[in-house]
């Protein structure tokens, strides 16, 4: 009997153009790379128009990931999905704060009802946001799903410290930017 296996990549761009020796020690910095991974990810046509990043507190870029649910055929690998992935992958390890490290997730746009369960079970400690949720369904027509109303309390009762709004206006810009080379009309 042959076993299934399962391989999800991120696009070859990613290698060229993303800087894993570089610090970035702000929100502000740690934003900039999510939504320039979404922007290449549009420009690139190589999935939908979401990014992810995971740092260590430090500022050590560890992992990233960009929206792969259509070139993929996998619905489960949306931006953060990929990025958690790919950093369990690098630490050995499904839970990523387990060695005792603190670590953060900068995503251009507010997780998704999918995103949001795997950020606490993937051991993150900070949760950096661009665009919202609203600016997301508004902008396009991706439906982001059902969080609990106090979505951002409960991650914070799991030590999960969580900052939006950073860079909103540029991470609501990826949106015009996929509608414009979709050739679509909202």
């Amino acid at each position: 009997m042959s076993m299934l296996r399962v391989e999800l990549s991120l696009p070859e761009w990613v290698e060229r153009e993303v800087d894993f020796t570089r610090s970035y020690g702000t929100p502000e910095s740690r934003m900039q790379l999510a939504i320039e991974l979404a922007r290449s990810n549009i420009r690139h046509d190589s999935g939908g128009p979401f990014g992810a990043a995971i740092f260590r507190d430090d500022g050590q870029l560890l992992a990233v990931g960009v929206n792969r649910v259509v070139p993929q055929n996998c619905s489960a690998a949306h931006a953060e999905v990929m990025a958690f992935m790919q950093a369990q992958a690098r630490l050995g390890s499904f839970r990523l704060n387990q060695d005792g490290q603190r670590y953060i997730l900068a995503t251009s746009s507010q997780p998704c009802a999918m995103c949001y369960g795997a950020s606490f079970w993937a051991g993150i400690d900070a949760l950096e946001i661009g665009a919202r949720s609203e600016d997301v369904m508004e902008l396009s027509e991706f439906d982001e799903g059902p969080l609990p109303a106090d979505w951002t309390g409960e991650l914070e009762r799991r030590d999960i410290a969580v900052s939006r709004d950073l860079l909103r206006e540029q991470a609501r810009d990826v949106f015009h930017l996929y509608r414009a080379h979709a050739g679509v009309a909202y």
